[in-house]
């Protein structure tokens, strides 16, 4: 069963300060680490990019044939169909990662992946919320039907291409997908697959990958 990765790396960063994808994590960027995983395990990878950083993005990985750099839009949304746009027409599986989640493993994206061989519509990482939650208005949410939601994000492809069809605005695919009338399965998630928003995630991450090489 034919696989692509769209990975998602055209965000500005505005909570960051900057373009995160492109902070150093060990002796590698977040960007390069998300693609050497997604490389690992798919047949072909997009890379979305912002407009501006194009060219460079698509020099530095034209040695990998499997990998198409293409631009993003204004939107994460309009950023994945522009991945979407560059996905081999064989694909049966289409898996959406953002690359600042560069920690997710192997193990994880091939979990997604055959969930969709088995006959999902869309699977989608969870875990457990630890804080309490309370709404704004007053009221607290029971954290027993509650699980954060982490990329990657698989789907049978022909699904996912329906749901950005009409060009629909969500904050991720799962949402996309389940307003078309797919049914999204949960998977447990993975703990070090935090995306980083801040400074102190990538503190926290480089953490993680010094352990991993002292390991």
């Amino acid at each position: 069963m034919s696989v692509w990765i769209v990975v998602v790396a055209a965000g500005s960063g505005a909570r960051f300060g900057g373009p995160k994808q492109y902070e150093l994590l060990g002796s590698s960027r977040i960007v390069d680490r998300s693609m050497a995983t997604a490389c690992r395990v798919a047949e072909g990878v997009a890379l979305v990019v912002a407009p501006d950083d194009l060219e460079e993005l698509r020099a530095q990985f034209r040695s990998l044939p499997k990998v198409v750099v293409v631009a993003g839009g204004a939107t994460r949304s309009a950023s994945v169909r522009g991945g979407l746009a560059a996905v081999s027409d064989d694909a049966k599986v289409i898996v959406v990662h953002d690359a600042a989640r560069p920690l997710a493993t192997d193990a994880l994206f091939e979990q997604v992946i055959a969930t969709i061989s088995g006959g999902a519509d869309a699977a989608v990482p969870g875990i457990a919320v630890a804080d309490s939650l309370r709404r704004t208005d007053g009221g607290i949410v029971d954290r027993g039907g509650v699980v954060a939601v982490q990329t990657p994000q698989a789907f049978r492809a022909d699904l996912l291409r329906r749901a950005h069809r009409d060009e629909l605005e969500a904050s991720d695919d799962a949402t996309l997908v389940e307003m078309i009338g797919g049914k999204v399965v949960i998977v447990p998630g993975e703990t070090t697959n935090f995306k980083i928003t801040t400074s102190h995630d990538l503190k926290v991450a480089r953490m993680i990958v010094a352990d991993e090489g002292a390991s």
